[in-house]
């Protein structure tokens, strides 16, 4: 058995060779699915307009997570400015949209993973890691040299890049996707996401390869797959695909069938979204996860 977190198991050369990859994937940007090619390090900024220092909007403890990850601390949750996707219905637009925050040097960074360890919050949540990884994996590095020892909660929206998620093999060990579209129209019309379907499947297959089914040690996670999905009105978020598509991964994945859906930032300007879900809605979803036999989060 090695240390846990996984990152501690992580020799000094290991560290050294993915940062140097890693950083290698920023400029010209080749991160995510999108493959912008913005040169990043040269100031130009692509579709997540981020540059190559870590930007971000707020962090602490949160309470409004799943309970497995909040325990009695809450977790350390760190929100990222910006997003690779462009939802008309983020329901945090300041942050991912409007680009609410600010860009602090990769060094406190990890002050921040500690300061969160020190107030006794169960791990270190990444909201909208995806765009800033290498950053993120830097900071990890240097806040585990000072102490860090809380397991990683990477928190995306599944839009990324098989090859660059396996940078993250035995650093992250909870993974916390949103499996958002099972229908690649409407991933394009509501969230600028091309391809998203088939990018957020294989994207989930990686991470449940990387760390399984989700393991709790007196309820709270410690390592593990729980996907999450929006039931969106009308089933514009076409749920049974998305479950279909887990099943057939692996019928032993978490699923968290999430009902607050509210319109916020354009979701007005489309009719489809500008109501809330019914509760018959959420029951059809709710059932149909069940049908397809996966494991759901109450």
């Amino acid at each position: 058995m090695g240390k846990y977190p996984s990152y501690l198991n992580l020799s000094e050369k290991e560290w050294q060779k993915r940062l140097k990859k890693v950083w290698g994937f920023i400029s010209p940007c080749k991160l995510c699915p999108r493959e912008c090619g913005a040169k990043r390090k040269e100031g130009e900024k692509g579709f997540c307009k981020t540059g190559i220092k870590p930007f971000l909007s707020s962090f602490h403890p949160h309470f409004g997570e799943e309970s497995c990850l909040v325990g009695k601390g809450g977790s350390g949750t760190i929100f990222f400015t910006f997003c690779n996707l462009s939802c008309v219905f983020c329901q945090n637009f300041e942050i991912s949209q409007l680009g609410e925050g600010k860009e602090i040097e990769i060094e406190d960074l990890a002050k921040i993973m500690i300061y969160l360890q020190n107030i006794g919050c169960e791990n270190i949540n990444l909201v909208s890691p995806t765009h800033q990884l290498p950053q993120i994996l830097s900071a990890i590095y240097l806040a585990q040299k000072k102490g860090l020892s809380l397991p990683i909660v990477w928190n995306s929206n599944a839009y990324e890049k098989i090859e660059v998620l396996k940078f993250l093999e035995g650093v992250v060990d909870i993974y916390l996707p949103d499996f958002k579209y099972g229908e690649n129209k409407f991933a394009e019309k509501f969230s600028s996401a091309p391809r998203y379907f088939e990018i957020a499947k294989s994207a989930i297959k990686e991470m449940w390869r990387q760390v399984g089914e989700l393991k709790l040690e007196n309820e709270i996670a410690k390592r593990g797959l729980l996907v999450r999905h929006l039931v969106l009105p009308e089933n514009l978020s076409f749920s049974e695909k998305v479950f279909s598509a887990l099943a057939q991964i692996s019928k032993k994945i978490t699923l968290n069938v999430m009902d607050q859906y509210y319109p916020c930032w354009q979701a007005l300007n489309f009719p489809s979204l500008s109501r809330k879900i019914t509760s018959k809605e959420y029951q059809k979803a709710l059932n149909l996860a069940q049908k397809y036999g996966l494991q759901i989060w109450r």
